[in-house]
């Protein structure tokens, strides 16, 4: 298309297009697209600066460059003939009609003198007038004298074109402001209002300095004698707003803005209040609650506020709407505004995220930092407000004043609003942003220093015990940053904006206090019994330093479920009783706050150190557990050879096999780290409820149940007590799922390992003695009923085709029994004996691969002690040691729930039945509870330290692979040592 159009052209002019192409080519290459930079100060006296060429082009004949330096315009003694967007025309002026008029575009003779300009000039206290009253342009000018005496009281104004009444209400006689009367801020008053030895300064005690400001400095006496002297309701306003700017600070001996407000409140104290407020006094703004001792407890404590917040029902009521009548710096009224848009919230959010902030119950909080240059383009001045409570009531609707705590407020230079309740001084108004009281040369310069509400926070307390959902009145509490400006394009200043919501937590601390105190005293004596029954086991009745460090071991885990069981009670009461709607049709309970909850992540803490140590003394105890596997199998005689001894003719035997026992120590290697349920699958499983479907946002401070929200709500921040209640809850549901799922299905359809391993040991022929203490332990009793267990396949399946029939004994101890295993409680003669064997048996390193005959020979003594163990506990068995004998009898009920022996063994050993295989106490797989326990509080710990559930439950994964990796690798080398098995067959 273009290439067609060009063509057109030049066939039209007939020029050659070669020619046409390489002029072309040359402009192109010639053009520069670059221009001068100028700017309007740049042209000279007789130049404008040319806004469209962006260049200074000179004026016309008779012309000047005006004072913006935009335009042109005549010079002196010359009137505007002609004018246009672009140009003017100036014309001389005749000598009988030398002056200008104002407007320039005509030509008068003047009643006086001429100005610089060209224009006529009248004396002070007159104006010029130039036209008629239809607009016709006089022939001569006059110059007319306005009337300052009373009753006309009129001066010229600003322009000096007519007469205008002055400061009618302040001054009675005349206009003029002379002596004794005093001006300020362009006004005049009668002298003996107000001390003209004021102090215009602004103190900003962050920065530690004060600045004289203009603002005060120009304002401060006009506006404190306006309001005092004449009642003038918009200066009474503007005196309030400096003491504002002041931070409500005042001292007994100064004279600023604060002291002048409150001198005229106490002057007013005869005069009638506002709106029935005592502390509103007439004309005056609001600006202060008093100053006695303990008001404020008294006005944000007595009286509920007559509206009540419910979560569901026909009553619901979640949405509080708060006003605020909004005043600027001059201390004019401006409107009633609705508070949720940016007028409390400086940082930038979408309506409906802000819109969360007033509803009741969501824990609001958004934060964010914002450019000091952008504060001073969208506040250039400061706004103030005062803010009240909406309490409905439709065409009489009733608003609640919103008391404020302004944390820099000084009395005598003391920070008062940050000391007790009882020091408090509320008060009323407050700003957002002040960029003018920091101006010192004028009000147009630049501040030094500016002041940022850096923290806006709004809290409701509930009633106590209100069954109404009754709130005391909010409080509003704000904190500002002094910001010395040093650069505005660089500087920043965070700032936060935030709801809350308190409850009196005595009675919850109180009632867990208790909780802790009585189950705290019950873990003392269950303590203590299990310390007497420890002393039992190892037979001992003194006690002694390693008593002691042994009930505090018991005690620490005792007390770990103490701290436990309070804890996940106190996290699921929150759970059910706030976050489930049905539960507070009235609000009733509202969250801790976070600084509340300190000593519930305390009491938390607490429960995973002393459940650590619980569960780090338990490991140690498996790991050095006395462990004896008894081989019941004894040699057969080889009937196909005999040796002649001494004339008579002897068969050999044929040894016993040690891969029997190789292999049972191999399986109890394997079973020492089993568990009732699967950890990674627990791991899982809690992640893809928390994450996936969304149980995460039970956590989150808000009432609502919900557990999708969408991108465009509002997410609050989470509760430690909610989070700590929802995963300890969720952990220990899935985790006793598991361990119902295995005890009723599992081990009875699929694999019970405890059970297999006391089969394996009766096919075997394997029986295996444990010590957990030097006089208590276990038995598992594996002697075959066959006889003999190292036989060929055909005979192993015959004798158990025989057993399955019922075609031979019972595998039990006793005959006609079929319990194998027992708990043993042995006399101090057979513990004693036995761990004088034992130690013989145990030895420091295993042999290595390589071996020499020294080594070999070294070793020979613990085989033979092996033998001896072998045969002696054989023969305690078998009744054999009349003085070691024992009895087998039933434990009772009691005996078991408390976990002690009431029966100490002195003549006889006792053996306990025991059909529920407590031998898995020295495994994993006997300490469920407490292993599920510690990775419950291990989680949460981590999860409430990174507020990251993810995070928590790869840790927890990795702490559960090293300690299954640490008692496997201990328990192994334990059960090396004492059941002489070499470690390389234990697999």
């Amino acid at each position: 298309m273009a290439t067609e159009t060009l063509q057109f052209v030049v066939n039209r002019h007939k020029v050659p297009v070669t020619l046409f192409i390489l002029m072309y080519i040359d402009v192109l290459r010639c053009q520069p697209f670059t221009i001068p930079f100028r700017t309007p100060s740049d042209c000279g006296a007789e130049e404008f600066f040319d806004i469209s060429s962006l260049s200074c082009v000179r004026c016309g004949p008779n012309q000047r460059r005006s004072t913006t330096g935009l335009s042109c315009v005549c010079q002196s003694g010359y009137k505007t003939v002609t004018t246009d967007k672009a140009s003017i025309s100036c014309e001389k002026c005749l000598p009988n009609k030398p002056g200008v008029t104002k407007d320039g575009f005509g030509c008068i003779r003047c009643p006086g003198g001429l100005s610089n300009d060209g224009k006529c000039q009248c004396p002070p206290g007159d104006v010029l007038v130039e036209r008629d009253l239809n607009g016709t342009l006089l022939e001569e000018a006059r110059c007319e004298t306005c009337d300052e005496d009373s009753p006309a009281l009129s001066v010229p104004n600003r322009n000096g074109d007519r007469c205008e009444r002055c400061l009618a209400a302040y001054v009675n006689t005349s206009c003029a402001c002379k002596s004794p009367n005093v001006p300020g801020g362009g006004l005049c008053f009668p002298p003996g209002i107000i001390s003209t030895n004021l102090n215009p300064t602004v103190t900003y005690s962050q920065l530690k300095f004060s600045v004289q400001s203009a603002w005060f400095l120009e304002n401060l006496y006009s506006s404190s004698s306006a309001c005092l002297g004449f009642s003038n309701l918009t200066a009474c306003q503007a005196l309030g707003n400096m003491c504002v700017m002041n931070m409500h600070s005042f001292s007994s001996a100064s004279t600023d803005a604060c002291a002048l407000f409150n001198n005229i409140f106490r002057f007013r104290a005869a005069l009638s209040s506002t709106q029935g407020i005592s502390y509103w006094r007439a004309n005056l703004p609001w600006l202060y609650y008093g100053d006695e001792p303990g008001l404020a407890s008294r006005v944000l404590q007595t009286d509920p506020v007559p509206i009540g917040f419910s979560f569901r029902g026909k009553n619901k009521n979640t949405d509080f709407r708060l006003l605020a009548a909004v005043y600027n710096v001059r201390g004019e009224f401006l409107r009633w505004e609705q508070v949720g848009g940016q007028n409390l919230q400086l940082c930038p959010q979408p309506k409906t995220k802000r819109a969360a902030a007033f509803s009741f119950g969501t824990a609001y909080k958004e934060s964010c930092v914002l450019s000091v240059a952008q504060l001073f383009a969208t506040h250039p001045e400061p706004l103030f407000y005062d803010v009240f409570l909406d309490l409905g009531g439709g065409e009489n609707t009733k608003l609640l004043p919103l008391p404020t705590l302004i944390q820099n407020q000084q009395y005598n230079g003391r920070f008062i609003n940050q000391e007790s309740m009882n020091n408090w001084y509320l008060s009323r108004r407050m700003f957002l942003v002040d960029t003018l009281s920091g101006r010192e040369k004028s009000t147009s310069s630049q501040p030094k220093v500016i002041r940022v509400a850096s923290s806006v926070k709004i809290r409701f307390q509930l009633v106590p015990r209100t069954q109404e959902g009754k709130v005391f009145p909010p409080l509003m509490t704000v904190t500002y940053t002094d910001v010395l400006i040093t650069d505005l394009n660089t500087q920043t200043v965070a700032t936060t904006f935030a709801v809350e919501y308190e409850m009196d937590q005595s009675e919850a601390r109180l009632k867990t206090d208790i909780a802790l105190g009585v189950l705290g005293g019950v873990a003392v004596l269950y303590s203590l019994l299990k310390t007497i029954s420890w002393k039992r086991r190892i037979a001992s009745s003194f006690i002694d330093l390693e008593t002691m460090v042994k009930f505090l071991l018991f005690y620490a885990g005792d007390l770990a479920n103490v701290f436990f069981a309070v804890t996940v009670g106190t996290g699921l009461y929150w759970l059910i009783f706030y976050k489930t709607l049905k539960a507070q049709q009235f609000v009733s309970v509202l969250l801790p706050l976070p600084a509340q909850e300190e000593q519930f992540v305390t009491y938390i803490g607490c429960a995973f150190a002393l459940k650590a140590v619980q569960f780090l003394h338990k490991l140690a105890l498996q790991v050095t557990v006395d462990i004896f596997l008894i081989d019941w199998e004894r040699p057969r005689t080889k009937t196909n050879r005999s040796v002649p001894v001494s004339g008579e003719s002897k068969h050999d035997t044929s040894p016993v096999s040690i891969w029997r026992t190789y292999f049972v120590a191999n399986e109890w290697n394997e079973i020492q780290t089993i568990r009732k349920i699967s950890p990674t699958f627990q791991i899982m499983t809690v992640l893809f409820f928390l994450e996936v479907l969304g149980f995460s946002n039970l956590a989150l401070r808000d009432p609502w149940s919900n557990l999708q929200r969408s991108p465009e709500e509002y997410t609050p921040s989470y509760s430690l007590t909610l989070r700590y209640g929802v995963a300890a809850t969720l952990w220990l549901c899935i985790g006793l799922l598991q361990v119902i799922f295995f005890t009723v299905f599992y081990a009875h359809f699929v694999e019970d390992k405890i059970r297999q391993f006391v089969d394996l040991c009766s096919v075997s022929n394997i029986s295996v003695f444990i010590l957990s203490y030097r006089c208590f332990g276990y038995y598992i009793h594996g002697r075959s009923v066959h006889g003999h267990a190292d036989t060929n396949m055909e005979e192993m399946n015959n004798n158990l085709r025989r057993e399955a029939e019922s075609l031979c004994a019972q595998r039990g101890l006793l005959p006609n029994t079929e319990v194998q295993t027992f708990q043993v409680s042995l006399t101090s003669r057979l513990g004693m004996q036995y761990k004088k064997i034992q130690e013989s048996i145990s030895r420091r390193n295993q042999p290595s691969r390589l071996t020499d005959a020294s080594t070999l020979s070294s070793l020979e003594p613990h085989f033979k002690a092996y033998q001896a163990m072998n045969h002696f506990l054989g023969c305690v068995i078998d009744h054999a040691h009349s003085d070691m004998d024992y009895i087998v009898k039933d434990k009772l009920m009691f005996e078991s729930v408390i976990g002690m022996e009431f029966l100490e063994p002195t003549e006889k050993s006792i053996f306990y039945n025991d059909e529920a295989h407590t031998f898995s106490n020295m495994l994993y797989y006997g300490n469920e509870a407490t292993l599920l326990i510690f990775d419950t509080l291990f989680f949460c710990v981590v999860d409430l330290g990174s507020q990251s559930f993810v995070l928590a439950a790869v840790l927890t994964y990795v702490q559960q692979v090293i300690f299954r990796f640490l008692r496997n690798s201990l328990g192994r080398r334990n059960l090396a040592n004492k059941t002489l098995v070499d470690e390389r067959f234990l697999i």
